[in-house]
C-alpha cells in the first residue's frame, strides 16, 4: 500500500524511507505548545474562507465539495450552499495553528488529540477557543505500533524505550493504549521525533536504533518494518523480528478527526459554519455513493480522485495513493456525527474522548491547564435536510462460525492468549448461576469500552472452573470414565456461566442505549484445564489455601486481535 500521510508539526516530506536504514535520528524534546507557537490573535479576515485539509482519505469529501477544485468551483455542492471558499493544505499543526490565531482563517483540521494539544497555545483567549464542529473520520487501518520481539501484548511495553511523533495524532493513540493496560506514559520512555513520515527524523527511522523497542508509525512504514505485515526479516528495509502488535484496524475508535472553528467566529457567523458542516455532510454521502458506484460513475469518480490527488498530494496522477487514503478512514456520517456530539451514553463520543485525550497529555505537560473542549451545539434537526443517510444499520463484524473455529483451533493449541491485547477478569462464588450488573458494573463497563475502543477485535468470554471435585475424585480412586464425565461436566458448567456473563454484559450495554455486537464475542468453556493454581502433569494443581481455591472461579477477558484472520473479520 502507498499511503501519503503527513500530519507533522516539524518539517515533512513527500517521499517515503526506502532502501537502508537512514542516519541516526535528532530526537526532541516535547514542551507545551505555547512554546512553539507565537502569533498574535488577529480578527478573521474577510473574502473567501481559507479552509484548512490535510493529507487523509477523509479530506477527499471536502475537496469534492468544493468542486474538485482549491477555490469553490460553480456548481459545487458548496457553491450550491452560498459557500465561498479557499481550500489550504496544511500538514504542519503549528503553522496551522499560526493561521487560525492571526485570523487567516476561523477553522482547525485535526485530531481530537491535536486540537486538545492546541490548547496551551490559546493563552486562555475566549475569542479563539477552538470549539468542534463536525467529525470527519475515525482512523480505521492507517496509523499501527510496531514492536520488536519480546513484546506480546500491551502489558509488555512497560519499561520499554518508544518512538513517537512530538504532537502529532498518535499521543493520544499510544496513551490509550497505555491506560488500558493498565500503564501510565510515567511506565514507558517517550523518545520524540519532530515529523511522521519521509524523513530521517521519524519514528519509523529511530525504530532501526537498538535501544528503541516501540514506535507509532502510518501502515506503509509499519508494514515495511514488518515484511509487508508479518514478521520482519531484516532485509529491505525491515527489521529482523518486528511486527505489527496493534493498528487502528482493531484499534479503530481512538483518533477521531474534526473540524473546529473560533469561538468568536462561530458566535459572528453560527449561520455559516452550520452551513459548512451541512455542506460536509452531504459531500460525504456523495463520495460514498460515488465509491461505491465507480463502475457505473467512472468519470464523476475518476475527476473526484484526480482533483484530490491534485490537492492532497501534489500529483493529479497519485490516484492510487489517494485510493488507499480513503480506505483507510472510517468516513463519519450524520448518524455518526450526532452519535458522537449529542449521545451522552457513546461510549466513544466527544466528551468521553476529550477527557480521555487530556487525561493522557497531563502528564507530558501539553495541557497548559487552559480548560477542556466543547462541541457547537448544531441544529441536527436542520442538518438532515437533503440527507438520506440518516440512521446508520450495525451489520455484523464477525463471521461467528469462522470464528468459533479460529477460536477452537487456538485453544486446542494453547495459543489463545499468544494474540491477546488486554485481559482481566471476574469472579465468582460456588455454584453462582447469574450474574447481575448491580456487582459486576464496572467489569461490564470496562468490557463495553473495549468493545467500542476495538472494534475489530474479538473479544473472547473464558470461564473457569474449580477442580476440586476431580482432584478428590481421583484421590479416591475414581474410575476413568468418572473422571472424564467430571472434566466433561466441569467444562460444559463453565461456558455455561461464560455465556451468562456475556449475555448479561449484551443486556446491560443495552439498557445504558449502547448496543454491543454478539459476533464479536467469542465464549470458551476451559472447565479445569487452566487453573490458578497451575498444572501438574496431566492434572491441575491441587489449590493450598482458600484463595487459590476462589481465584479458579472466574471468568476471563481477553481483548485478541485477529487482524491477520481476513476472512473473521470485515472492516467497518
Amino acid at each position: 500500500m502507498k499511503l501519503h500521510q503527513l500530519i507533522a508539526l516539524g518539517i515533512c516530506a513527500s517521499a517515503l524511507f526506502a532502501g537502508a536504514a537512514p542516519a541516526a535520528p535528532n530526537y526532541v524534546q516535547i514542551k507545551p505548545m505555547s512554546q512553539l507557537v507565537q502569533a498574535a490573535v488577529g480578527d478573521v479576515k474577510d473574502g473567501p474562507r481559507k479552509l484548512p485539509v490535510i493529507t487523509w482519505g477523509a479530506d477527499i469529501r471536502s475537496v469534492y465539495a468544493n468542486g474538485n477544485a482549491e477555490r469553490t468551483a460553480k456548481g459545487s455542492l458548496f457553491d450550491q450552499l452560498g459557500l465561498d471558499l479557499q481550500l489550504v493544505r496544511e500538514d504542519v499543526f503549528a503553522r496551522q495553528l499560526e493561521s487560525y490565531l492571526r485570523g487567516d482563517t476561523p477553522y482547525l483540521r485535526g485530531t481530537m488529540g491535536m486540537i486538545n494539544m492546541a490548547l496551551d497555545a490559546l493563552g486562555g483567549d475566549p475569542r479563539v477557543k477552538p470549539v468542534v464542529i463536525y467529525q470527519l473520520s475515525w482512523s480505521a487501518g492507517g496509523d499501527a505500533l510496531v514492536v520488536k520481539p519480546g513484546i506480546k501484548a500491551a502489558q509488555d511495553l512497560k519499561g520499554k524505550t518508544i518512538a513517537l511523533q512530538a504532537y502529532g495524532p498518535h499521543v493520544d493513540y499510544l496513551g490509550k493504549l497505555l491506560k488500558d493496560a493498565g500503564l501510565s506514559f510515567g511506565d514507558v520512555k517517550i523518545v520524540w521525533l519532530p515529523d511522521l513520515t519521509g524523513t530521517d527524523n521519524t519514528p519509523m527511522a529511530a525504530f532501526y536504533d537498538g535501544n528503541v523497542d516501540a514506535a507509532l508509525v502510518i501502515i506503509p512504514d509499519a508494514l515495511l518494518l514488518s515484511s509487508g505485515g508479518n514478521v520482519g526479516t531484516g532485509a529491505e528495509g525491515s527489521v529482523k523480528g518486528a511486527r505489527i502488535l496493534l493498528s487502528t484496524k482493531t484499534a479503530n475508535r481512538i483518533i477521531a478527526d474534526v473540524y473546529a472553528v473560533r469561538a468568536d467566529f462561530l458566535k459572528a457567523h453560527p449561520d455559516e459554519v452550520q452551513t459548512l458542516v451541512h455542506g460536509l455532510m452531504k459531500a460525504q454521502e456523495a463520495m460514498t455513493k460515488l465509491v461505491a458506484n465507480r463502475a457505473a460513475q467512472a468519470e464523476d469518480y475518476r475527476n473526484a480522485m484526480r482533483g484530490a490527488a491534485k490537492l492532497l498530494l501534489d500529483s493529479p496522477d497519485a490516484v492510487e495513493d489517494t485510493e488507499a487514503m480513503y480506505a483507510d478512514a472510517e468516513h463519519v456520517d450524520y448518524a455518526g456525527n450526532l452519535k458522537f456530539f449529542t449521545d451522552p451514553h457513546y461510549p466513544r463520543g466527544m466528551e468521553r474522548l476529550t477527557s480521555e485525550i487530556q487525561d493522557a497529555l497531563a502528564p507530558l505537560g501539553l495541557t497548559g491547564g487552559q480548560g477542556t473542549l466543547s462541541h457547537a451545539n448544531l441544529d441536527y434537526n436542520a442538518l438532515r435536510s437533503g440527507l438520506t443517510r440518516l440512521t446508520k444499520a450495525e451489520s455484523p463484524r464477525f463471521d461467528s462460525a469462522k470464528v468459533a473455529t479460529v477460536v477452537a483451533k487456538k485453544q486446542q493449541q494453547g495459543t489463545l492468549g499468544d494474540d491477546a491485547l488486554f485481559h482481566f477478569e471476574v469472579f465468582f462464588q460456588p455454584n453462582q448461576k447469574s450474574f447481575s450488573a448491580d456487582n459486576y458494573q464496572t467489569e461490564f463497563d470496562q468490557v463495553i469500552d473495549y468493545a467500542f475502543t476495538y472494534g475489530g477485535a474479538l473479544i473472547t468470554v473464558e470461564g473457569h472452573s474449580d477442580p476440586m471435585q476431580y482432584l478428590r475424585l481421583k484421590k479416591k480412586g475414581s474410575s476413568d470414565v468418572e473422571l472424564r464425565r467430571t472434566r466433561q461436566s466441569a467444562k460444559n458448567l463453565s461456558l455455561a456461566r461464560a455465556m451468562a456473563v456475556r449475555d448479561a454484559v449484551i443486556e446491560y450495554a443495552a439498557g445504558k442505549g449502547v448496543p454491543l455486537d454478539p459476533t464479536q464475542f467469542a465464549v470458551v468453556g476451559q472447565g479445569i484445564e487452566a487453573p490458578k493454581s497451575g498444572v501438574c502433569g496431566a492434572d491441575p494443581c491441587a489449590p493450598q489455601n482458600e484463595q487459590q481455591w476462589r481465584d479458579n472461579m472466574r471468568v476471563q477477558f481477553r481483548i485478541i486481535q485477529v487482524e491477520a484472520e481476513a476472512e473473521v473479520f470485515q472492516p467497518l
